[in-house]
């Protein structure tokens, strides 16, 4: 218990590094469910064996700067490959926002598809995360336009694509099908690889991947409101926490009922740290923790007579924990790889109004969603502006195929998944109580059966496509023979 909740506080903190106070409150992307820094580092068993890739720097243009290269990090673990020459799997978990050796560790479910289809499992980091740094160094590559305008996802998706391609000819693997893998932003990334480099990837499992929450296909209140349905008696508190603020010693004594470990500068930063504890707890409701239930069975089990605030600091004690709360004043900062992405690529319109959602109102505002990434004088309006209108349900039903969405509807990034097959090949799968990315976590034993039929679905498409691939591969064989 102790482990989970000094978790959980790793897990808020991090969120709040991550995400500026200017936004409506979400929780990070991500599969490794927010346990991590971007530059955090996981031991892994000795199978899993790092690699780093003399990468191209840009792959688009053919300046001078373009033909740089930086080390990119990728792992691999073949202990369960049949090798190159039976044609087996490679299974390709595309790096998204955090260090690859995190991933590695929490996306448990590859290593079982490997296991299932003697596959070989392939994890490359994303560029500018983890010690996949361009320029030599993170002050380097963080320094200016200059050196971040390589920070994109669709150098990302080139790197995977020359970086595969180049491993299965040094294994001599040309024929291996690969598999893209990913959660989250990294799931956007597989659904995109496929969509972008199907001569590359055969199929694609993207994981609680909110491709709709762009260019106002999803509400923008939507995730909160999904949020919403977890919690009861949080709307009234935030008026409440303001009322306490204004009195004499108010913020001391706040201070005191929520145990902070500083005292508070004002009633913001405290409601900024609650409105990030219910969305944390939310996008991460799995089992065997449920924090959601954590919360909400300390806030309705207060001893009676226990007011509004009295209660909902109960729950946040329930959901982080003593000895104290570390709340700050939050601060974008000029050296966060994802403040970055969020701010140029990953622009979600998350807002909601004042009575659609428990939260105060937080309208979506764009030129205060993007005043982080003007310390570095970047024009985004233009950059956004040219990315409307991409329409990417119609690419999906006129071009896609042989992608699985899954997503559990507990996450509230649900809220922008694909939650209906578009094709026969483009399908999706959910489940009614996960949250997350749970079902790339590694299967237990006591795992719930609604958790188990949902990976097994996956199991029994993945083989489909291999199943479909061998017999192309068979078939053209035999053509060159007769």
């Amino acid at each position: 218990m102790a482990q989970q909740l000094s978790l959980l506080l790793s897990l808020l903190l991090v969120t709040a590094i991550c995400v500026s106070a200017m936004y409506p409150i979400t929780a990070r992307f991500g599969a490794v469910n927010k346990l991590v820094k971007s530059d955090f580092e996981v031991e892994l068993p000795p199978e899993f064996v790092t690699y780093f890739y003399n990468q191209t720097l840009d792959h688009f243009n053919y300046k001078p700067e373009s033909y740089r290269t930086f080390q990119q990090r990728y792992i691999m673990n073949s202990a369960y490959w049949g090798g190159a020459n039976s044609s087996s799997p490679i299974f390709v978990y595309t790096g998204d926002e955090a260090s690859i050796t995190a991933v590695a560790a929490f996306a448990g479910f590859i290593v079982e598809l490997a296991s299932r289809f003697n596959g070989l499992l392939l994890y490359i980091e994303h560029r500018y995360y983890g010690d996949s740094v361009p320029f030599g160094s993170k002050d380097e590559a963080f320094s200016n336009t200059s050196t971040l305008g390589y920070f994109t996802s669709t150098q990302a998706l080139a790197d995977y694509a020359e970086l595969i391609t180049n491993l299965k000819k040094n294994l001599s693997a040309e024929n291996c099908p690969v598999i893209a893998i990913g959660g989250s932003y990294g799931g956007m990334l597989a659904s995109w690889f496929r969509l972008k480099y199907p001569h590359i990837v055969i199929g694609a499992l993207a994981s609680s991947a909110p491709i709709l929450y762009f260019d106002d296909i999803t509400p923008g209140n939507a995730y909160h409101v999904i949020v919403t349905k977890d919690f009861r008696h949080i709307r009234d508190s935030w008026s409440e926490i303001d009322k306490v603020a204004a009195e004499p010693n108010g913020l001391a004594n706040l201070s005191q009922i929520f145990m902070t470990c500083e005292p508070l500068n004002s009633s913001q930063e405290l409601k900024y740290y609650l409105a990030l504890c219910y969305v944390v707890s939310a996008q991460n409701d799995n089992p065997p923790a449920y924090p959601v239930k954590k919360v909400c069975d300390a806030i309705d089990g207060a001893p009676e007579g226990t007011d509004i605030i009295g209660r909902v600091a109960a729950g946040l004690n329930a959901s982080v924990g003593p000895p104290c709360h570390f709340v700050y004043d939050f601060k974008p900062s000029n050296r966060s790889e994802w403040i970055w992405q969020t701010c140029t690529e990953m622009v979600m319109p998350i807002g909601h109004g004042a009575n659609d959602t428990m939260f105060q109102a937080w309208p979506f505002d764009l030129n205060n969603h993007t005043k982080p990434v003007k310390i570095y004088l970047v024009l985004l309006q233009d950059l956004i502006g040219s990315q409307q209108n991409l329409d990417i349900k119609s690419v999906l039903g006129n071009f896609a195929s042989n992608i699985i969405f899954s997503n559990g509807l507990r996450d509230p990034y649900s809220a922008g998944g694909v939650l209906q097959d578009i094709s026969d090949s483009v399908v999706a799968i959910y489940t009614d109580k996960g949250a997350h990315c749970l079902d790339l976590s590694t299967p237990t034993a006591t795992d719930p059966d609604w958790l188990v039929s949902q990976q097994e679905k996956e199991v029994k498409i993945i083989g489909l496509w291999l199943a479909e691939y061998n017999a192309r591969l068979i078939s053209k064989a035999h053509g060159r023979m007769g």
